[in-house]
């Protein structure tokens, strides 16, 4: 009895590695998949997060649960997602809101550029410069006419400080020269409310956020910041043709992982990241929500954001955008 106790006992010990190295070795994914969304629930980052999230969840017979954790203007759930294991089940929801609070927030816990793990864009979306429906300017530009006439009365809600909501309107100030006051909120969706609501006058917030609202005739949309029209408001006209030649900028939406994650992993996402914003009935979507598809690779990704952490740090370096 003592031998066969000892037998058991052995074949426990040498087996505990085995299964642990079994159940690291499971294909990915093999359970559920977390992606975190640093807006409140309601805005472009948030609904093309559950889009996706869908897709993959019926592609890999996994949940794909969807987590918002904002505030800081996006970088709280950033940081989040940075200090998570970089096995593939925590996923950051970005967007270019994060290569411009790298260049503005002095004391970020993560860098941007080094730890994550880019996978892959799926879509770029339009700003538009909005205003809520009682203000009496209808052109961009009576509002600009408007806002110089009134310098310091008019206030721009922005999706948080740091954000590219609030560097746009930091742009357009710079290059309009009007006085508008920044109102910083938690995510586009509270901001859009007290748009509507007429405790703010103005937002830079992106197409998809807030086509509704123009829609429902609560807001009216004066000029998109990219320099072609976007293709769900095609008599917007766009800043460029308007009251600032040569401008040209908008907000890309894509997923990212923590630095280190295997690139088997990071390969299988993004391969399903393209799969899904190729498939007909989501670029339909997408394209009706105002977002251009776009389904790049993780390469093209890394590219992207090198290139905006570089422009946006002369950006900001020039308007002197800092926040603490």
């Amino acid at each position: 009895m003592k031998r066969l106790m000892q037998a058991i006992a052995l074949v426990c010990i040498v087996g505990a590695p085995l299964t642990a190295l079994a159940q690291s070795a499971q294909p990915y994914p093999s359970r559920p998949i977390k992606i975190i969304v640093p807006f409140p629930p309601g805005g472009t980052t948030d609904m093309l997060a559950r889009i996706v999230g869908q897709q993959m969840s019926t592609a890999w017979g996994q949940p794909v649960l969807i987590e918002n954790k904002a505030g800081g203007g996006a970088t709280i759930g950033a940081d989040m997602v940075a200090k998570s294991p970089a096995d593939g089940y925590t996923l950051l929801m970005g967007a270019a809101h994060h290569t411009i609070a790298q260049n503005v927030y002095t004391k970020l816990p993560y860098h941007f550029g080094k730890d994550f793990a880019p996978i892959s864009v799926i879509a770029m979306v339009p700003n538009v410069v909005v205003v809520n429906a009682n203000v009496p300017a209808q052109t961009i530009q009576e509002f600009v006419a408007l806002a110089k006439s009134q310098p310091g009365k008019l206030n721009y809600g922005t999706a948080g400080a740091g954000t590219a909501h609030h560097m746009l309107g930091e742009m357009f100030k710079l290059r309009t020269d009007v006085d508008l006051v920044h109102v910083p909120y938690k995510g586009s969706a509270p901001a859009v409310a007290d748009l509507v609501g007429g405790q703010i006058q103005v937002m830079f917030d992106t197409v998809t956020s807030a086509l509704p609202q123009i829609k429902a005739g609560k807001t009216r949309a004066l000029a998109v910041t990219t320099s072609e029209r976007s293709t769900a408001l095609k008599n917007v006209p766009a800043l460029a043709e308007t009251v600032i030649p040569g401008f040209n900028a908008g907000t890309w939406f894509g997923l990212l992982a923590p630095s280190g994650t295997p690139p088997a992993i990071i390969k299988k996402i993004s391969e399903e990241i393209q799969r899904t914003v190729r498939s007909p009935g989501v670029r339909k979507q997408l394209l009706e929500m105002g977002a251009e598809p776009v389904g790049g690779s993780s390469e093209e990704m890394n590219s992207q954001i090198q290139s905006e952490l570089a422009t946006y740090g002369a950006v900001a370096k020039q308007i002197k955008l800092h926040v603490e």
